[in-house]
């Protein structure tokens, strides 16, 4: 089995502004196909300024060199499994998988230069969507509710060992509340606090890094199990952006946007009944005063230069998720492919 050797050091520009923040208007996206194979790719994360790590369908993993474009990947099994990879994450040592349904396997880099199992979960119901870290040491994921609450496991070690919260200590859950495992963006962490995105419509907030936890509502389209909030981002620990929909009905564009500017104890919409429709990420522009935002889906790409009360669909290259490597480029994954995107 060929050694992937992950780079990890995070530099200020992936984690904080280097410059004075400042509104763009962007107008137009150029997309260059980086990487091409016969996997959906729903996991993405800058692994330091050089290096993007990805993981998906069929158990494949790896890593795209930011400069050359050079791609080396694996394919990870665990007996007769080949499991389905939908989050990822990284620390400043180690890079994290984790993979959905039943066996749930949560593997890290190990000292080997092979991939090792830290977390297993079996059982009905099981399956995790999203996973981020606030730190070196302590990290979370989330996935479906099981035994009336959403599952959430916590590590505190650096990821070495991860322990599921009892559902005593935490909110009771809707029937068949759980999450969209779209994106890996069910999940937002600025500082110590948490908010965890739900196909409820509600939002599972922690203001101690998952010690204590309350629920607040959110104004987004919830009747059915295809409704509710596929992704959410913060700018900061008051601004904050939800957004989904329908992937059924990918055209509808009614009360899918939501916006809050208090920490997400309230949420208002925006652009109800107006472009763009069903996306399953969106993300704020670093160093954009929170008045930029893109938003992918299947369904194309598109942008908003004043916090979501208007859109401009730049593109109709479909997409699952996109993350930012500084103001102006990104790098977007999806069907059998990751793409680099430069917005002007």
């Amino acid at each position: 089995m060929k050694r992937i050797t992950f780079a990890i050091l995070f530099v200020s520009s992936l984690i904080g502004c280097t410059e004075r923040d400042r509104s763009k208007n962007y107008t137009s996206v150029e997309i260059e196909i980086v990487f091409e194979d016969s996997v959906s790719i729903r996991a993405i994360t800058f692994l330091d300024d050089r290096t993007l790590a990805f993981a998906g369908s069929r158990g494949m993993f790896g890593t795209v060199d930011l400069r050359t474009h050079t791609v080396r990947s694996n394919v990870q099994r665990y007996d007769t499994i080949t499991p389905d990879f939908r989050a990822v994450a990284g620390t400043s040592t180690d890079f994290f998988m984790l993979s959905v349904a039943s066996p749930a396997l949560l593997y890290k880099t190990g000292d080997s230069g092979q991939m090792e199992l830290v977390y297993k979960e079996e059982g009905e119901g099981v399956f995790y969507d999203s996973m981020t870290f606030w730190n070196d040491e302590e990290g979370i994921a989330i996935g479906d509710t099981v035994d009336g609450c959403l599952s959430i496991i916590i590590t505190r070690d650096g990821g070495h060992n991860w322990k599921k919260i009892p559902c005593e200590e935490l909110p009771p859950s809707k029937v068949g509340e759980g999450a969209f495992a779209a994106s890996d963006t069910n999940i937002a962490v600025v500082g110590e606090k948490t908010w965890v995105a739900t196909t409820a419509g509600r939002i599972i907030f922690s203001l101690d890094k998952g010690k204590s936890w309350e629920v607040f509502k959110t104004p987004i389209i919830k009747d059915e199990p295809t409704q509710g909030i596929y992704s959410i981002d913060f700018y900061d620990e008051n601004l904050g952006f939800g957004i989904g929909g329908d992937y059924t009905q990918p055209e509808a564009n009614t009360a899918n946007k939501a916006i809050t500017e208090d920490g997400g104890k309230t949420w208002t919409l925006v652009a109800d009944g107006q472009e763009p429709n069903y996306k399953s990420c969106v993300q704020f522009v670093p160093n954009s005063n929170g008045d930029n935002l893109t938003a992918v889906g299947f369904t194309g790409i598109s942008v908003s230069n004043d916090r979501g009360k208007n859109w401009i669909s730049l593109s109709e290259e479909s997409f699952y998720t996109v993350r930012f490597l500084n103001d102006s480029v990104a790098y977007a994954a999806g069907k059998n492919r990751i793409a680099k995107l430069v917005f002007k």
